[in-house]
């Protein structure tokens, strides 16, 4: 489900048209943690940087919610990715069929060592200057999105919208077995300010998901 601004309770009233069948592979928890890192990874990847097999693309933060669903939507098209990350998760981004680089000084030229032309395809899901710093990675001409970064020349904005294609792509994509969500940690609806705080301080690997009994 896709709401405007988010919110937390035991009941909502939800348009019809924002809503598919939970995937039959992932829990409640997964599925719920689904629809808006998942439809901005998708829109990011489909829709705005056109990525299918052919391309390399280069996911900036590709251990993230949006990033690591970016990653397995690109692998699903046929696409070689290879994503900055710290070094704790270049295991995990193994296990998504990329090739991981350790993001700070010295990224580009490491990914210029995989990939000698440089890449044609960029996502930036961190900010902070991240693309000026790693140009160098990117081949001429190559398409880059930001989800952050959106004033930057040459750089496309990427903005999640509800789409119902788009979200039954995804179901369908978690029901073959192709997108899994990373819970990194679950909390009570009573304790939803910890959870707050957890996102805030930016160190759970995965998503995190409030629990309604």
């Amino acid at each position: 489900m896709q709401r405007a601004h988010g919110g937390l309770a035991e009941l909502v009233a939800a348009d019809v048209r924002t809503l598919v069948r939970k995937p039959r592979t992932m829990s409640f928890a997964q599925a719920s943690a689904l629809p808006l890192a998942g439809l901005t990874a998708y829109q990011a990847v489909v829709r705005t940087l056109g990525v299918e097999r052919g391309r390399t693309l280069l996911v900036h933060g590709a251990a993230g919610g949006v990033g690591s669903l970016a990653v397995q939507i690109a692998r699903s098209r046929g696409a070689r990715v290879i994503g900055t990350v710290s070094p704790r998760d270049h295991d995990y981004l193994r296990s998504l069929g990329a090739e991981p680089v350790a993001y700070g000084h010295g990224a580009a030229d490491r990914v210029r060592g995989l990939v000698p032309e440089g890449v044609d395809t960029v996502l930036d899901t961190v900010g902070g200057g991240v693309l000026t710093a790693t140009a160098q990675a990117a081949a001429p001409g190559a398409r880059v999105a930001s989800l952050v970064d959106i004033g930057v020349p040459g750089v496309a904005p990427v903005f999640c919208r509800m789409d119902h294609a788009d979200l039954t792509a995804l179901m369908e994509l978690a029901e073959a077995d192709k997108l899994h969500v990373r819970i990194g940690a679950t909390y009570p609806l009573a304790r939803a300010a910890d959870a707050q705080r957890a996102l805030a301080a930016g160190e759970t690997p995965g998503k995190i998901v409030i629990e309604i009994d």
